[in-house]
């Protein structure tokens, strides 16, 4: 008897902030985990875990058939990474887990360094939202999966996965919360204050009120993502090899309800009441009101619902009682330990309660207030997080599987990254101003110009070959095609320097010689081991990341292999997006509660946000000159009509240090 051959399904990829997260991921019966260390992740607002801790969780989950990827997606400065390769010899010598999911390109060496021997999983944050890329991805060594960008409709999934080569995988997120940046393209947190959501520490200024036009609204704040009956679309398309589910922040409650919705999904999709049932489950599940967003094509959901809350937790009631005796009813009952939260995480008297005894459904919860904190009357309460006893017996059980506690002494690290020998050959040192359209008064030799929304058409033939041709900091599949013909066209016109903003656009180049190709600013170089990665890939020179401070700037050209350049002054976006609420208009200033400035220019088909005030080292251009940097940019942004820009400091993170 032949038996018949059955399809790959694909894994179901569990968030893990905590050890009872993680517990709750392998009692729900999930195919790997996700999770991070306490340093070096792009969720350090989670719990996290130390190597000693990850040990015998992941020794547990390999014996329950599980496996267990770190998230190692952080951005590394100079001085992180000599500690990232001896966390990566350690992770690989006492915790063995299957794989990491990376951004920084300077970890691909790292790992070659230290001989890590698990698998290489590209983060989203690595932008690679274009099919061409994905050949110069399998390239590079011991990369095998890529996280493709939330973005991406089904249709244009389906143009990634025809485009995979043999040996790579993508990893499409199925549920949960929604940036409202592109991936890799949102500074908002770090441009006001220094905490960069590259590096795990975004202090959500996208959730907030703004103000526009005398109306006040959460303009940028996006629900959740929740593809729910949809994934069966997915199913038949055998390059997508993992369904993620994103949450590290999120309780073991989440965690549990997620993951058996989506197997249940996944296995008996076309069972009506398992497929109710699933649904019932993510209703339950204590995360955002949800959307398919840009999944289907022909029917995308814009995210943002500014006349909706967008708060995380399920919606319990409002606060109500005299002043200092305040109360809610809770539209369901409240369970022992459950955690609840009063009002929004921006209201500054907002706090976390947890539920120490029974309420029934419309009885009354009173808060217990700390000393000098108030709360408003009618701010919303939402549940958070809930233990039900089933669901606690099922995590002790697992828990029950776990190694007894031993003394692992993680031996101590000494490893040292090996640097390159610095870049010596004498470069002229010039500056380049970067427009959004080409004119012949401006543009010169020592142009930049974006070729975001520029075609073939509207290139005009009569210009230097010396001009810098921008790429986007986006590419979506549907535009590949556009920017490849555009670029054969500059080359065949002499064409011949370009600033390439994400390093996978190197793609479009790979017959050609001779050209002057620089890694943009967007592509987030933080440290010399990507820069060597760049050398790697063919790039001649790197413009680095504009959020480094003082010490970051002036060390690097010390170990580079390339020569750098820095954007010393210009109109910065604080995010780019896909989307925007229909209620803003583009052009317009808004306002923060902080009073701080924007607004949204639409270049092609993405939005970006710019503040009223311009990022600005010129007065620092002696001292990076002397340190070694050969090319200084100046983004020259058109200003809509009533738009002042503000006198300003414009250092960003010189002085004050990225976190």
């Amino acid at each position: 008897m032949i038996e018949k051959e059955t399809k790959p399904v694909p894994n179901i990829l569990a968030p893990a902030g905590n050890k009872d997260s993680f517990l709750a991921a392998l009692a729900a019966g999930a195919d790997a985990i996700y999770c991070g260390l306490k340093i070096l992740s792009a969720r350090m607002e989670a719990k996290n875990f130390s190597i000693e801790e990850l040990i015998p969780l992941i020794q547990l989950a390999h014996d329950m058939g599980t496996k267990v990827y770190v998230a190692f997606n952080s951005l590394l400065k100079q001085d992180d990474l000599n500690i990232a390769g001896r966390l990566l010899e350690q992770l690989d010598r006492f915790a063995k887990p299957d794989a990491l999911i990376i951004q920084d390109l300077s970890l691909i060496e790292l790992i070659r360094q230290t001989g890590f021997t698990g698998e290489i999983h590209l983060s989203t944050l690595a932008n690679i939202s274009f099919p061409m890329a994905l050949k110069l991805v399998r390239k590079q060594p011991g990369v095998n999966m890529v996280v493709v960008p939330r973005e991406l409709s089904i249709d244009e999934i389906k143009a990634m996965a025809k485009a995979c080569p043999s040996g790579l995988g993508l990893e499409v997120f199925v549920h949960g919360a929604l940036c409202y940046g592109v991936s890799g393209r949102c500074y908002w947190s770090s441009y006001m204050g220094g905490k960069s959501g590259l590096r795990g520490r975004c202090v959500q200024p996208c959730r907030r009120f703004y103000t526009q036009e005398n109306t006040i609204k959460r303009f940028f704040s996006c629900q959740d993502l929740s593809l729910d009956v949809l994934v069966k679309i997915l199913l038949p398309v055998p390059e997508v090899k993992v369904w993620k589910i994103e949450g590290r922040k999120k309780g073991p409650h989440y965690v549990y309800y997620t993951v058996k919705a989506y197997q249940m999904l996944r296995d008996h999709g076309s069972d009506p009441q398992m497929k109710k049932t699933a649904i019932q489950l993510i209703s339950r599940a204590l995360g955002r009101e949800s959307t398919h967003f840009n999944f289907l094509s022909q029917r995308p959901y814009n995210p943002v619902n500014t006349n909706g809350q967008t708060a995380s937790g399920l919606y319990m009631g409002r606060i109500k009682g005299p002043k200092g005796k305040p109360y809610f009813v809770p539209i369901e009952e409240l369970l022992p330990g459950d955690v609840l939260r009063i009002g929004y995480e921006d209201d500054h008297w907002h706090s976390v309660n947890r539920v120490g005894k029974y309420v029934p459904k419309k009885g009354r919860f009173y808060l217990k207030l700390s000393s000098g904190k108030n709360v408003s009357l009618g701010a919303p309460v939402f549940l958070l997080d809930r233990r039900e006893n089933a669901l606690g017996e099922m995590m002790a059980k697992v828990e029950d599987k776990l190694s007894k506690p031993q003394e692992v002494r993680v031996d101590s690290s000494t490893f040292n990254a090996g640097l390159s020998k610095r870049y010596n050959k004498k470069q002229r040192v010039f500056e380049i101003h970067v427009f959004r359209k080409m004119n012949k008064k401006k543009s010169h030799d020592q142009s930049g110009i974006w070729l975001y929304d520029e075609s073939r058409e509207k290139l005009h033939t009569g210009f230097a070959p010396g001009i810098w041709w921008w790429l986007p900091p986006v590419i979506w599949p549907e535009h590949e095609e556009q920017y490849k013909k555009t670029i054969e066209f500059i080359l065949k016109k002499g064409g011949r320097n370009f600033v390439l903003n994400i390093p996978w656009q190197m793609a479009f180049f790979k017959e050609q010689k001779n050209l002057n190709l620089w890694a943009g600013p967007f592509c987030n170089i933080t440290n010399t081991l990507a820069i060597n990665s760049l050398a790697n890939l063919g790039f001649t020179g790197v413009i680095v990341s504009p959020e480094l401070s003082r010490k970051d700037y002036l060390q690097l050209p010390e170990h580079s292999p390339l020569p750098l350049g820095i954007v010393i002054s210009g109109n910065w976006p604080l995010s780019i997006s896909r989307f925007l609420a229909e209620d803003v208009k583009t052009e317009h200033l808004f306002s923060s509660p902080k009073g701080e400035h924007a607004w949204v220019k639409k270049y092609g088909s993405e939005f970006w946000v710019y503040p009223n005030w311009e990022l600005d080292l010129r007065d620092k251009k002696e001292r990076l000159k002397k340190a070694g940097y050969s090319l200084f940019v100046h983004i020259i942004e058109p200003l809509p009509k009533g738009v002042k820009m503000k006198k300003r400091p414009g250092h960003w993170n010189w002085d004050i240090g990225l976190l």
